[in-house]
Protein backbone atom coordinates (compact mmCIF):
# COMPACT_ATOMS: atom_id res chain seq x y z
CA UNK A 1 0.00 0.00 0.00
CA UNK A 2 0.97 3.43 -0.77
CA UNK A 3 2.14 5.90 1.94
CA UNK A 4 1.62 8.85 -0.90
CA UNK A 5 -1.31 7.20 -3.17
CA UNK A 6 -2.03 10.25 -4.67
CA UNK A 7 1.92 11.72 -5.37
CA UNK A 8 2.23 10.80 -9.38
CA UNK A 9 4.71 12.18 -11.85
CA UNK A 10 5.65 15.85 -10.69
CA UNK A 11 4.17 18.49 -13.17
CA UNK A 12 8.19 19.82 -13.50
CA UNK A 13 9.08 16.37 -14.77
CA UNK A 14 6.33 15.73 -16.97
CA UNK A 15 6.37 18.96 -18.73
CA UNK A 16 10.19 19.08 -19.26
CA UNK A 17 10.02 15.37 -20.51
CA UNK A 18 7.64 16.93 -22.97
CA UNK A 19 10.08 19.49 -23.93
CA UNK A 20 12.78 17.32 -24.77
CA UNK A 21 10.43 14.87 -26.58
CA UNK A 22 9.01 17.95 -28.59
CA UNK A 23 12.69 19.72 -28.43
CA UNK A 24 10.82 22.78 -27.27
CA UNK A 25 12.81 25.34 -25.51
CA UNK A 26 12.50 24.31 -21.39
CA UNK A 27 11.05 27.84 -19.68
CA UNK A 28 9.20 25.31 -17.31
CA UNK A 29 11.45 23.68 -14.63
CA UNK A 30 13.42 26.62 -12.69
CA UNK A 31 16.64 25.96 -13.88
CA UNK A 32 19.32 28.55 -15.72
CA UNK A 33 21.20 27.58 -18.72
CA UNK A 34 24.10 29.67 -18.63
CA UNK A 35 27.50 28.95 -17.81
CA UNK A 36 28.28 29.22 -13.94
CA UNK A 37 31.22 32.06 -13.05
CA UNK A 38 33.98 31.24 -14.12
CA UNK A 39 35.98 32.36 -11.01
CA UNK A 40 33.74 29.01 -9.40
CA UNK A 41 34.81 26.81 -12.23
CA UNK A 42 38.35 27.54 -11.52
CA UNK A 43 38.04 27.10 -7.87
CA UNK A 44 36.49 23.69 -8.16
CA UNK A 45 38.89 22.78 -10.71
CA UNK A 46 41.72 23.38 -8.08
CA UNK A 47 40.59 21.91 -5.51
CA UNK A 48 39.75 18.70 -7.04
CA UNK A 49 43.37 18.16 -6.97
CA UNK A 50 43.31 18.68 -3.39
CA UNK A 51 42.39 16.45 -0.06
CA UNK A 52 38.78 17.67 -0.06
CA UNK A 53 37.41 14.40 -1.07
CA UNK A 54 36.18 12.23 2.18
CA UNK A 55 33.30 12.67 4.73
CA UNK A 56 32.88 16.09 6.38
CA UNK A 57 31.49 16.46 9.93
CA UNK A 58 27.00 16.36 9.87
CA UNK A 59 26.59 19.90 10.07
CA UNK A 60 28.86 20.93 7.15
CA UNK A 61 32.62 22.20 6.17
CA UNK A 62 33.31 24.60 9.16
CA UNK A 63 34.80 27.30 7.01
CA UNK A 64 31.88 27.24 4.99
CA UNK A 65 29.63 27.16 8.44
CA UNK A 66 31.58 30.64 9.34
CA UNK A 67 31.46 32.21 5.82
CA UNK A 68 27.52 31.28 5.84
CA UNK A 69 27.35 33.18 9.37
CA UNK A 70 29.19 36.48 8.03
CA UNK A 71 26.75 35.87 4.92
CA UNK A 72 23.75 36.37 6.93
CA UNK A 73 25.36 39.23 9.19
CA UNK A 74 26.61 40.54 6.41
CA UNK A 75 22.70 40.48 4.50
CA UNK A 76 20.76 40.91 7.96
CA UNK A 77 22.52 41.94 10.62
CA UNK A 78 21.59 38.83 12.27
CA UNK A 79 24.32 36.72 14.54
CA UNK A 80 23.87 32.89 13.98
CA UNK A 81 26.61 31.00 15.86
CA UNK A 82 28.02 28.70 12.93
CA UNK A 83 28.52 25.42 15.32
CA UNK A 84 25.60 24.90 16.59
CA UNK A 85 22.17 27.02 14.54
CA UNK A 86 23.53 26.16 10.54
CA UNK A 87 23.33 22.68 9.04
CA UNK A 88 24.09 22.37 5.47
CA UNK A 89 22.15 20.54 3.00
CA UNK A 90 22.27 18.64 -0.27
CA UNK A 91 19.80 21.09 -1.50
CA UNK A 92 16.64 22.94 -0.56
CA UNK A 93 14.60 19.91 -0.84
CA UNK A 94 16.50 18.09 1.42
CA UNK A 95 16.12 21.22 3.90
CA UNK A 96 12.55 21.15 4.13
CA UNK A 97 12.25 17.65 4.17
CA UNK A 98 14.39 17.23 6.92
CA UNK A 99 13.13 19.93 8.98
CA UNK A 100 9.45 18.23 8.30
CA UNK A 101 10.63 14.59 9.29
CA UNK A 102 12.45 15.65 12.10
CA UNK A 103 9.61 18.46 14.24
CA UNK A 104 6.15 17.17 12.94
CA UNK A 105 4.70 14.39 14.75
CA UNK A 106 1.48 12.21 13.59
CA UNK A 107 -1.84 13.72 14.02
CA UNK A 108 -0.02 17.37 13.77
CA UNK A 109 -1.25 20.08 11.55
CA UNK A 110 0.81 21.97 8.94
CA UNK A 111 -0.42 25.27 7.36
CA UNK A 112 0.85 24.78 3.34
CA UNK A 113 -0.32 29.25 1.86
CA UNK A 114 -1.33 28.01 -1.90
CA UNK A 115 -0.61 28.49 -4.52
CA UNK A 116 2.69 26.54 -3.26
CA UNK A 117 5.72 24.58 -3.75
CA UNK A 118 4.88 20.36 -3.78
CA UNK A 119 7.66 19.68 -1.93
CA UNK A 120 5.98 20.75 1.27
CA UNK A 121 2.89 18.00 1.61
CA UNK A 122 4.86 14.93 0.78
CA UNK A 123 7.13 15.05 4.24
CA UNK A 124 3.78 16.56 6.27
CA UNK A 125 2.18 13.39 5.04
CA UNK A 126 5.11 10.72 5.59
CA UNK A 127 4.75 12.29 9.46
CA UNK A 128 1.24 10.67 9.18
CA UNK A 129 0.20 14.45 9.85
CA UNK A 130 -2.22 17.20 7.74
CA UNK A 131 -1.58 19.29 5.37
CA UNK A 132 -4.37 22.57 5.78
CA UNK A 133 -4.07 24.49 2.78
CA UNK A 134 -4.73 28.02 2.70
CA UNK A 135 -5.48 30.11 -0.22
CA UNK A 136 -3.59 33.60 -0.56
CA UNK A 137 -5.37 36.73 -1.52
CA UNK A 138 -5.74 37.40 -5.42
CA UNK A 139 -2.83 39.29 -5.28
CA UNK A 140 -1.16 36.56 -3.76
CA UNK A 141 -0.32 38.16 -0.26
CA UNK A 142 -1.24 36.18 2.83
CA UNK A 143 -4.87 36.45 3.91
CA UNK A 144 -4.58 36.88 7.82
CA UNK A 145 -7.99 36.60 8.96
CA UNK A 146 -8.02 32.82 6.92
CA UNK A 147 -5.08 31.56 8.27
CA UNK A 148 -6.11 32.48 11.84
CA UNK A 149 -9.13 30.66 11.11
CA UNK A 150 -6.99 27.79 10.03
CA UNK A 151 -5.17 27.23 13.81
CA UNK A 152 -6.14 24.37 16.01
CA UNK A 153 -4.72 22.82 18.90
CA UNK A 154 -3.24 20.50 16.53
CA UNK A 155 -1.24 23.46 14.12
CA UNK A 156 2.32 23.11 14.51
CA UNK A 157 3.59 24.58 11.63
CA UNK A 158 3.33 27.46 8.95
CA UNK A 159 5.48 27.19 6.22
CA UNK A 160 5.97 30.55 4.50
CA UNK A 161 7.76 31.12 0.86
CA UNK A 162 9.02 34.87 0.03
CA UNK A 163 9.96 36.00 -2.57
CA UNK A 164 7.01 33.58 -3.59
CA UNK A 165 7.08 30.35 -6.40
CA UNK A 166 5.08 30.56 -8.51
CA UNK A 167 4.26 34.48 -8.22
CA UNK A 168 6.92 36.51 -7.55
CA UNK A 169 4.94 37.97 -4.74
CA UNK A 170 6.75 39.61 -1.87
CA UNK A 171 5.88 39.95 1.39
CA UNK A 172 5.40 43.23 2.62
CA UNK A 173 6.18 45.34 6.28
CA UNK A 174 2.85 44.69 7.40
CA UNK A 175 2.47 40.94 6.49
CA UNK A 176 5.21 40.74 8.51
CA UNK A 177 4.01 42.38 11.59
CA UNK A 178 1.02 40.30 11.48
CA UNK A 179 2.79 37.12 11.17
CA UNK A 180 4.57 38.38 14.40
CA UNK A 181 1.63 38.93 16.23
CA UNK A 182 -0.22 35.41 15.18
CA UNK A 183 3.27 33.85 16.83
CA UNK A 184 2.59 36.27 19.84
CA UNK A 185 -0.89 34.71 19.95
CA UNK A 186 0.08 30.66 19.13
CA UNK A 187 3.48 30.16 21.56
CA UNK A 188 3.60 26.57 20.18
CA UNK A 189 3.64 27.52 16.78
CA UNK A 190 6.73 27.23 14.28
CA UNK A 191 7.67 29.02 11.51
CA UNK A 192 9.20 27.25 8.31
CA UNK A 193 10.20 30.17 6.05
CA UNK A 194 11.25 29.09 2.38
CA UNK A 195 13.81 31.75 1.35
CA UNK A 196 15.67 29.91 -1.61
CA UNK A 197 14.83 33.16 -3.64
CA UNK A 198 16.41 35.75 -1.29
CA UNK A 199 18.86 37.35 -3.34
CA UNK A 200 16.68 37.86 -6.37
CA UNK A 201 14.52 40.48 -5.74
CA UNK A 202 13.58 43.49 -7.61
CA UNK A 203 12.27 47.28 -6.89
CA UNK A 204 11.12 46.28 -3.55
CA UNK A 205 13.85 44.00 -1.92
CA UNK A 206 13.26 40.80 -0.08
CA UNK A 207 12.52 40.92 3.93
CA UNK A 208 13.78 37.91 5.83
CA UNK A 209 12.41 35.83 9.05
CA UNK A 210 16.34 37.04 10.02
CA UNK A 211 15.90 40.47 10.44
CA UNK A 212 12.41 39.43 12.57
CA UNK A 213 14.06 39.18 16.05
CA UNK A 214 10.52 37.98 17.76
CA UNK A 215 9.68 35.11 15.83
CA UNK A 216 13.64 34.47 14.97
CA UNK A 217 13.97 31.62 17.50
CA UNK A 218 10.92 29.85 16.40
CA UNK A 219 11.89 29.59 12.70
CA UNK A 220 13.39 27.63 10.51
CA UNK A 221 14.97 29.46 7.30
CA UNK A 222 15.95 27.64 4.31
CA UNK A 223 18.14 29.24 1.52
CA UNK A 224 20.01 27.57 -1.53
CA UNK A 225 23.04 28.09 -3.04
CA UNK A 226 22.17 26.25 -6.28
CA UNK A 227 19.61 29.25 -6.75
CA UNK A 228 21.88 31.80 -5.80
CA UNK A 229 25.17 30.87 -7.82
CA UNK A 230 23.04 29.43 -11.15
CA UNK A 231 24.34 25.62 -9.34
CA UNK A 232 20.81 24.00 -9.14
CA UNK A 233 22.64 20.55 -10.33
CA UNK A 234 24.57 20.93 -7.43
CA UNK A 235 21.73 20.47 -4.46
CA UNK A 236 23.32 22.74 -1.98
CA UNK A 237 21.57 24.78 0.56
CA UNK A 238 21.29 25.42 4.13
CA UNK A 239 19.29 25.54 7.04
CA UNK A 240 19.17 28.22 10.06
CA UNK A 241 17.41 27.53 13.41
CA UNK A 242 18.05 27.93 17.15
CA UNK A 243 20.30 25.10 19.02
CA UNK A 244 17.00 23.56 20.08
CA UNK A 245 15.78 23.00 16.46
CA UNK A 246 18.41 22.47 14.19
CA UNK A 247 19.92 19.74 17.19
CA UNK A 248 16.17 17.56 16.23
CA UNK A 249 17.12 18.40 12.39
CA UNK A 250 20.49 16.74 12.23
CA UNK A 251 19.10 14.00 13.87
CA UNK A 252 17.25 13.25 10.91
CA UNK A 253 20.04 14.74 8.51
CA UNK A 254 22.28 12.35 9.47
CA UNK A 255 20.25 9.22 8.64
CA UNK A 256 19.64 10.87 5.41
CA UNK A 257 22.61 11.92 3.66
CA UNK A 258 25.03 12.08 6.74
CA UNK A 259 27.15 14.92 5.17
CA UNK A 260 26.63 16.87 1.70
CA UNK A 261 29.16 16.72 -0.75
CA UNK A 262 32.53 17.36 0.40
CA UNK A 263 34.31 19.18 -2.95
CA UNK A 264 30.94 21.42 -3.46
CA UNK A 265 30.72 22.54 0.44
CA UNK A 266 34.29 23.58 -0.13
CA UNK A 267 34.26 25.22 -3.18
CA UNK A 268 31.58 27.21 -2.48
CA UNK A 269 33.25 28.24 0.95
CA UNK A 270 35.81 29.58 -1.05
CA UNK A 271 34.05 31.18 -3.91
CA UNK A 272 32.28 33.21 -0.65
CA UNK A 273 35.37 35.10 -0.84
CA UNK A 274 34.69 36.57 -4.22
CA UNK A 275 31.10 36.27 -4.35
CA UNK A 276 28.56 39.41 -4.53
CA UNK A 277 25.45 38.09 -3.83
CA UNK A 278 23.97 41.82 -4.02
CA UNK A 279 24.02 42.17 -7.53
CA UNK A 280 22.42 39.14 -8.05
CA UNK A 281 19.06 41.11 -8.17
CA UNK A 282 20.08 43.40 -10.87
CA UNK A 283 21.26 40.60 -12.97
CA UNK A 284 17.77 39.07 -12.91
CA UNK A 285 15.87 42.04 -13.15
CA UNK A 286 17.51 42.81 -16.53
CA UNK A 287 16.35 39.12 -17.73
CA UNK A 288 13.57 40.08 -16.20
CA UNK A 289 12.89 43.07 -17.97
CA UNK A 290 14.08 41.96 -20.88
CA UNK A 291 11.71 39.02 -21.63
CA UNK A 292 8.67 41.28 -20.37
CA UNK A 293 9.71 43.68 -23.53
CA UNK A 294 10.07 40.59 -25.79
CA UNK A 295 6.23 39.63 -24.93
CA UNK A 296 4.69 43.21 -25.30
CA UNK A 297 3.60 42.19 -28.36
CA UNK A 298 1.95 39.07 -27.44
CA UNK A 299 -1.78 38.63 -26.62
CA UNK A 300 -0.44 37.46 -22.72
CA UNK A 301 -0.86 39.30 -20.19
CA UNK A 302 1.90 40.07 -17.75
CA UNK A 303 1.58 39.60 -13.88
CA UNK A 304 3.99 42.21 -11.67
CA UNK A 305 6.81 40.05 -10.70
CA UNK A 306 8.57 41.27 -7.91
CA UNK A 307 11.23 38.48 -7.27
CA UNK A 308 12.43 35.04 -8.15
CA UNK A 309 13.50 34.27 -11.41
CA UNK A 310 9.80 33.16 -13.03
CA UNK A 311 7.10 35.16 -14.74
CA UNK A 312 3.89 34.72 -14.52
CA UNK A 313 1.02 35.20 -17.53
CA UNK A 314 -2.91 35.15 -17.91
CA UNK A 315 -3.84 32.85 -21.49
CA UNK A 316 -7.10 33.94 -20.85
CA UNK A 317 -7.84 36.00 -23.65
CA UNK A 318 -6.28 33.16 -25.38
CA UNK A 319 -7.76 30.15 -24.85
CA UNK A 320 -10.86 29.07 -22.43
CA UNK A 321 -8.57 25.41 -22.47
CA UNK A 322 -7.37 24.21 -19.17
CA UNK A 323 -3.93 25.32 -17.64
CA UNK A 324 -2.42 21.98 -18.37
CA UNK A 325 -4.15 21.18 -21.75
CA UNK A 326 -3.01 24.75 -22.77
CA UNK A 327 0.70 24.40 -21.61
CA UNK A 328 0.90 20.73 -23.33
CA UNK A 329 -0.21 22.16 -26.82
CA UNK A 330 2.14 25.19 -25.92
CA UNK A 331 4.83 22.18 -25.95
CA UNK A 332 3.30 20.49 -29.01
CA UNK A 333 2.56 23.50 -31.55
CA UNK A 334 4.41 25.85 -30.29
CA UNK A 335 7.73 24.96 -28.58
CA UNK A 336 8.25 26.04 -25.40
CA UNK A 337 7.60 24.78 -22.43
CA UNK A 338 5.99 26.31 -18.93
CA UNK A 339 4.62 25.09 -16.22
CA UNK A 340 0.44 25.36 -15.40
CA UNK A 341 -0.08 27.22 -12.03
CA UNK A 342 -3.37 24.73 -10.91
CA UNK A 343 -0.20 22.18 -10.12
CA UNK A 344 0.54 24.63 -6.85
CA UNK A 345 -3.20 24.35 -5.54
CA UNK A 346 -4.47 21.40 -3.43
CA UNK A 347 -7.75 21.58 -5.27
CA UNK A 348 -6.45 22.56 -8.65
CA UNK A 349 -7.43 25.71 -9.24
CA UNK A 350 -7.42 26.85 -12.65
CA UNK A 351 -7.35 30.64 -13.20
CA UNK A 352 -6.09 30.29 -16.78
CA UNK A 353 -2.11 30.94 -15.45
CA UNK A 354 1.18 29.75 -16.54
CA UNK A 355 4.60 30.01 -15.30
CA UNK A 356 7.32 30.54 -17.40
CA UNK A 357 11.29 30.67 -16.24
CA UNK A 358 13.60 33.51 -17.37
CA UNK A 359 16.67 32.59 -16.03
CA UNK A 360 17.87 31.82 -19.65
CA UNK A 361 20.59 33.33 -21.63
CA UNK A 362 19.06 35.88 -24.00
CA UNK A 363 19.18 34.05 -27.04
CA UNK A 364 16.90 31.54 -25.36
CA UNK A 365 14.60 34.37 -24.38
CA UNK A 366 14.64 35.45 -27.80
CA UNK A 367 13.45 32.63 -29.36
CA UNK A 368 10.99 31.99 -27.17
CA UNK A 369 9.30 34.76 -27.27
CA UNK A 370 9.41 35.12 -31.15
CA UNK A 371 7.40 31.47 -30.78
CA UNK A 372 5.00 32.65 -28.12
CA UNK A 373 4.26 36.03 -30.25
CA UNK A 374 2.82 33.90 -32.22
CA UNK A 375 0.04 32.15 -29.86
Amino acid sequence: MSKLPNVTTSIFATMSKMATENNAINLAQGFPNFEVDDKLAQIVAALAQKEVHQYLPIAGYPPLLAKIAKLIFDSYQRKVLPETEILVTSGATQALFTTILALIKKDDEVIILDPSFDNYEAPTLLCNAKTIRVELNDDYSPNWERIEKAITPKTRMLIINSPHNPTGKIWKENDFQSLENLFEKYPNLLLLSDEVYEFISFEQKHSSIHSRKKIANRSIIVSSFGKSFHITGWRIGYLVAPEYLTKEIKKVHQYLVFCVNSLAQAAISDYLEVADVTKLGNFYQEKRDHFRALLQNSRFELLPCEGTYFQVVSYASISNENDVDFCKRLITEYGVAAIPISAFYADGKDQKLIRFCFAKDNKTLEEAAKRLCKV
